[in-house]
């Protein structure tokens, strides 16, 4: 039976959550509906735990169906294929907020898919996605306690909008996106213009209006078309595992805990889970033997709980941190430039043990990224990719290519920094980032946001603000609760929240905000800003110790951009039939060419003298003579009434004649031949475009002033 339930965003916009009519299969299925934007989420379980795992296997799709909007995929196969940059940042943005409400020790296979069916101009799907996937996991018989809601906000001059349209967003100053149950926030995501801490926090309210209104709308249709919850089995490591492990090993975890350098302490740990399955293996209880072999992850669950109520014991009781470190310090800062000879910009920065490596590539306009999604974005010049390799925390893996977490690392920093980076008119290059991560102890993502600053001031781009980031953590019980600047990986493994922010001195450029509890309070955000906003500030004038601002010039071996305004009437000449007037420049300059609608034209080279002869041969090809100048040609052709001369390649006109000496000929060639190099004036262009030629007309001075040049 099909349910729907609606509400009134204002505006003449409604919101609508139907269920019944589509993929009934599946355990849970919702079409969320925001004018003609509709998307459909689904929601599938096992009914049985995955057995020797020590996570929750949660799956979120987002995938992006063109013909949401009236596409067919480019490319051979004509189908859509790996899943896009938004796709999977949209489908982190779903998991995010969900996961840590599914009950602790729930280990069964959840996926959740979410299809955008039918996409408008004016309502972006990623907030009806998280909607959906709420409502979807809310009806079913899944154990998902409670709905959350989602809002985005952002600041048009001086105005907050709720629900804005994609027009909106783009001419936006601040971006912020946000999840969250009735009472708390789950999630938060942001891109600004240097916003201020106050301008989130008013946004933030506007948000967690409106998503608590979204909240009763998914009760409304729970109570109308929601299934009976299932009984599940909790995994929770086996009682007498638990006793063994803390009667034998707990005072040596404790003590292996006071170690402040990660790589030895995760040493130690991994050598007493080692020494734990082989003192069961070789000792005499065979219900401990056969309790590890079915479910080998208890061992490692015990030791990480002692871990876990060391680390918070040591922080909330005894009010020091592992690597003894003051609550509010950052660890020791490095910065290094130009570390590479011959890249176009390069930067290190360290903070403790993470260490980042950032390389910056500047290319033509030609070389941006195109996009093929349902975003209204068409292309992307601005790049940053992030790379995450084992040994950067001394492990051994495959090399594959760039994954969830590398993509939803590099997207952030780009965020981060995508507001100080020039505009293309002031600066016609593609930039491409790379962050490399040499060595992992802790918010990698905002190491690589101060790496990629000063990367790009290294390359000469005339960023407007350097930007810096900041990771912010928590130790909370419930009642007491405490903020760790710059947390280590161990704080962030074992804590209770990541709430990453980048900005320049000014202001906030980006912000994203994971959490392991229920949520957070608009109170315990407004302090976690303003701890970031001193941490921020420090680490900024770091970094301008070791380079102040922008270098004047781009390096000796980055391409240079030149950049030629043509008539956009002109723009079948330059590229010629087939292509082949561009093709001959390219190949006989060396240059690239980059041609847009409104008439520029963009000459990339690396060498100077190329981007010169280039430009002089598109000028020749948009030529247009005017009537009255004077020009040096070669006559090209003799006709019986009169010498066709070349004023510029492929520009010729006409000397009738009668205009080409003062006295009257006979015939032309008694006074020119082809080859004759002469000095002709525009007498007239006639209304077909035909240019009519004089030579007699030309004046002796105007005859020396040409000389002269």
């Amino acid at each position: 039976m099909i349910k729907k339930k609606e509400m009134d965003l204002g505006g003449g916009k409604v919101l609508s959550i139907e269920t019944g009519r589509m993929a009934r299969e599946a355990n849970g299925s919702v079409v969320v509906r925001l004018g003609d934007t509709m998307v459909m989420a689904t929601t599938v379980t096992k009914d049985t735990p995955r057995q020797g795992i020590d996570f929750f296997p949660l799956l979120v799709d987002f995938e992006e169906k063109l013909y949401a909007v009236g596409r067919i995929p480019g490319g051979f196969f004509k189908r859509e294929g790996k899943p896009t940059e938004t796709a999977v940042l949209t489908s982190r943005r779903i998991d995010r907020p969900i996961r840590p409400l599914f009950p602790k020790g729930y280990r069964n296979d959840v996926q959740i898919v979410i299809t955008p069916l039918s996409v408008d101009s004016e309502n972006p799907p990623d907030i009806l996605a998280i909607i959906g996937a709420s409502a979807a996991l809310s009806i079913s018989d899944i154990p998902f306690p409670e709905p959350i809601g989602a809002a985005r906000v952002v600041k048009l001059e001086d105005k907050f909008i709720v629900d804005p349209s994609i027009e909106e967003i783009q001419k936006s100053q601040m971006d912020l996106v946000v999840a969250g149950t009735h009472d708390k926030i789950l999630m938060i995501e942001c891109g600004a213009l240097e916003i201020g801490e106050n301008d989130v926090l008013e946004a933030l309210k506007l948000a967690q209006k409106k998503i608590k209104e979204v909240v009763k709308l998914q009760k409304e249709l729970v109570a109308a078309a929601g299934k009976k919850k299932m009984e599940v089995k909790l995994y929770k490591p086996a009682e007498k595992i638990e006793k063994y492990v803390k009667e034998t090993a707990e005072k040596k975890i404790k003590k292996v805990m006071d170690i402040a350098e990660n790589d030895k302490r995760m040493d130690e740990l991994a050598k007493i889970v080692g020494e734990l399955v082989q003192s069961i293996k070789g000792g005499s209880d065979e219900e401990l033997k056969k309790i590890i072999e079915e479910s080998p992850s208890d061992i490692k669950e015990v030791v990480k709980q002692i871990e876990k109520d060391v680390v918070r014991k040591m922080i909330l009781e005894d009010k020091r941190r592992l690597d003894g470190r003051g609550f509010g310090d950052i660890r020791q800062i490095g910065c290094e430039v130009s570390v590479l000879p011959r890249v176009h910009g390069s930067a290190i920065f360290s903070r403790g043990e993470t260490q980042v490596l950032t390389v910056a590539t500047l290319g033509s306009l030609g070389e941006e990224q195109k996009l093929d999604g349902l975003s209204p974005e068409e292309t992307k010049r601005y790049m940053h990719h992030y790379n995450f390799p084992a040994y950067s925390v001394g492990e051994v893996r495959p090399m594959r290519g760039p994954g969830r977490r590398e993509i939803g690392h590099g997207a952030l920093a780009e965020r981060g920094l995508l507001p100080v980076v020039p505009d293309e008119d002031k600066f016609p290059y593609a930039i491409r980032l790379v962050s490399e991560v040499l060595a992992s102890n802790g918010s990698t993502s905002m190491a690589s946001t101060c790496a990629s600053t000063l990367a790009l001031m290294d390359a000469g781009v005339k960023i407007k603000s350097p930007v810096a980031g900041i990771s912010i953590g928590l130790i909370s019980d419930g009642k007491r609760e405490i903020l760790l600047t710059d947390i280590q990986g161990v704080e962030d493994f074992l804590g209770d929240m990541d709430f990453k922010v980048a900005g320049t001195k000014d202001g906030i450029t980006a912000i994203q905000v994971d959490v392991k509890t229920d949520g957070l309070s608009l109170e315990l955000i407004e302090k976690t800003l303003k701890e970031a906003k001193l941490a921020r500030i420090k680490i900024l004038d770091k970094m301008q110790e070791a380079l102040s601002s922008p270098r004047k010039e781009l390096s000796p071996y980055a391409p240079r951009v030149f950049t030629i305004q043509i008539d956009p009437s002109k723009i079948g000449a330059v590229i010629g039939p087939g292509g082949k007037n561009i093709k001959r420049m390219v190949e006989e300059t060396g240059v690239q060419i980059d041609i847009e609608d409104d008439g520029r034209i963009l000459i990339t080279a690396v060498d100077t003298e190329g981007a010169k002869k280039a430009q002089k041969m598109i000028e020749e090809l948009t030529f247009e003579p005017k009537e009255g100048e004077v020009y040096k040609g070669k006559v090209v052709r003799i006709l019986p009434f009169g010498a066709f001369v070349e004023i510029v390649p492929g520009k010729d006109g006409l000397v009738h004649i009668s205009e080409i000496s003062q006295k009257r000929l006979a015939k032309v060639e008694d006074e020119l031949a082809i080859g004759d190099e002469v000095i002709v004036k525009v007498k007239e262009i006639d209304e077909k475009g035909r240019v009519n030629l004089t030579r007699r007309s030309v004046t002796p001075q105007e005859k020396q002033k040409f000389q002269d040049k």
